[in-house]
Order: structure tokens, then C-alpha cells, then sequence
């Protein structure tokens, strides 16, 4: 009788951890955009409390983009997204050392180097979206 009161009524399956709709690189890219508008405005001003400042927040947004992406890479992508796209395993190693080196960088050319990955990563994510 018990059994019958808490088995499951409906059954489901979604190749993530909750069905789709969840995950998106955007959170991992506008973290990013943010590191980068950091990085640029580090640059215009002199203020040793200004730079202070923006470097703590700079470092705390490039952990957030990374966690974004990581996420992505252990809880959405699945083996059929790296057998489809062999070059994704690398590509994310790639955005999470670039994140890494703007976190450690006051010039934005490594904000963009992690923007222009996570454009890639992007463009990977929609497609699997559409089969």
C-alpha cells in the first residue's frame, strides 16, 4: 500500500540535472563583459582606492564567469554534445585559462580573449539546442 502512495506518477527524463532551460552561457559571457568593462575602466583611472577596488570585483566576476562555465561543461554538456563536438572538451579548458589570465590581468585584450571563447562555447550550446 505504502509503495503504491510514493511511487512516481509520471516518469521523466532531460539530459541535465532539471528539464532544459536552466543553462545559458549568457550568465558565463556577462560576467565576462564585466570583467572586461573593468579591465578598461582600471586603465582610465588613476586612484590607487579606484583600482583596488575594481581589481576585487574584477577577480570576483572572472570566478563567476568560470563557475558558469564549468557548469556548462559537467552539468549540460553530455557524451553525445562531445562526440558531435570533439573540440569542446579543449575549448572549455581554453575559456577557463583565459578567464584565469583576465582575472590575474588589468588589460582588457584578456577580458576579450575570454569573451571571443565564450562566443565559441555560445555558438556550441545553441546548436545542441536545436536537435
Amino acid at each position: 500500500m505504502l509503495s503504491r502512495l510514493f511511487a512516481p506518477k509520471v516518469q521523466v527524463s532531460a539530459h541535465c540535472d532539471l528539464p532544459c532551460g536552466v543553462y545559458d552561457p549568457a550568465q558565463a559571457r556577462i560576467e565576462a563583459e564585466s570583467v572586461k568593462a573593468i579591465q578598461e575602466k582600471y586603465q582610465a583611472n588613476e586612484d590607487p582606492h579606484y583600482r583596488a577596488r575594481a581589481t576585487t570585483i574584477k577577480e570576483e566576476r572572472a570566478e563567476l564567469a568560470k563557475h558558469h562555465v564549468s557548469v556548462l561543461w559537467s552539468d549540460y554538456f553530455k557524451p553525445p554534445h562531445f562526440e558531435k563536438y570533439p573540440e569542446l572538451h579543449q575549448l572549455v579548458n581554453d575559456t577557463l585559462k583565459a578567464l584565469s589570465a583576465a582575472k590575474g590581468s588589468t588589460d582588457p585584450a584578456t577580458g576579450q580573449k575570454a569573451l571571443d571563447h565564450i562566443a565559441q562555447i555560445d555558438k556550441i550550446f545553441w546548436e545542441t539546442k536545436k536537435g
